[in-house]
């Protein structure tokens, strides 16, 4: 469960969420998430995937870390289970004189009945098939496990390339639309990345299965402002703000505008204006879609 453990914090960091945030967004509360997040409790298999879709990562490694935990947690309370049963005590018996023997009628024909020692055979061999199983199932969840010592940590500008759930739109269906709702954000490259002289993040987003880019903003202040251009067409203009400190503490997202392969795209920073001053210096750089 460490593991597992383990990589659901890397994935909250990912996410910039608080667990009151955590909270918010899933139907877990904030101490059932502390206890997933620590290994003091195995979580729901619902939870780990919800987790996932809110960093935009595929499900893939996590849930196979949930099933080996699973599986842990399982052998362990049958470990238990056996531990703790023992054989009745029983009382010695008073030693009576057989009586003599008289003649009986033979007794009558019945199917012979398996013997103690060879209901233990039956039962060990049925165990050994169960234990087989279930070995199996889990060297198979670690074969499908990067190693740590090769694979680099998730993080929130990280490129995956693994499948996830079909999106919900394509090209020209998906412009000025969410990347979060229509399932675009799971597995997107990242086209370009800037850091803001105020030491917030942002980043320039596509998606190769919805053919959508997008940009991203995270470490910022409330009434920050992002904009995400394509030079020459209007209806590729999409803006977002940071809105509120749940914004702030997560990522905040523009539309997304449909794009294709050599789109330059451009994505700005307006910093908030701090009290009696004017507004910072807004900041831009473009990116192009591979």
């Amino acid at each position: 469960m460490n593991q597992l453990a383990a990589a659901l914090r890397q994935l909250r960091t990912e996410t910039g969420l608080s667990l009151a945030g955590l909270a918010t967004k899933t139907p877990y509360s904030k101490s059932s998430w502390e206890r997933y997040l620590n290994g003091k409790t195995l979580p729901p298999r619902e939870a780990v995937e919800a987790l996932c879709h809110l960093a935009g990562e595929p499900v893939g490694r996590c849930v196979a870390l949930w099933e080996i935990a699973e599986a842990e947690e399982s052998g362990r309370g049958a470990k238990r289970t056996a531990a703790g049963s023992k054989a009745p005590a029983t009382s010695p018996q008073p030693t009576v004189a057989a009586p003599p023997p008289t003649p009986s009628p033979p007794p009558p024909l019945r199917l012979p009945l398996p013997l103690p020692h060879q209901r233990g055979v039956i039962t060990l061999a049925v165990l050994a098939s169960v234990c087989a199983v279930a070995v199996t199932a889990v060297v198979l969840a670690l074969l499908l496990i990067p190693d740590p010592r090769t694979s680099a940590p998730l993080s929130p500008t990280a490129a995956t390339t693994a499948t996830t759930i079909g999106s919900g739109c394509h090209g020209a269906t998906c412009e000025g639309r969410s990347p979060m709702a229509m399932r675009c954000a799971a597995q997107p490259d990242t086209v370009a990345r800037h850091r803001t002289a105020t030491g917030a993040w942002m980043e320039l987003r596509h998606s190769r299965e919805c053919g959508t880019t997008w940009a991203r903003t995270w470490g910022g202040r409330i009434g920050d402002r992002i904009e995400m251009t394509v030079p020459g067409r209007t209806e590729a203009a999409h803006a977002a703000q940071v809105g509120n400190a749940m914004d702030a503490e997560s990522y905040v997202y523009t539309l997304m505008a449909a794009t294709g392969p050599g789109t330059v795209v451009r994505a700005c920073f307006q910093p908030a204006a701090k009290a009696g001053a004017a507004p910072g210096r807004k900041e831009c750089f473009d990116g192009r879609v591979h």
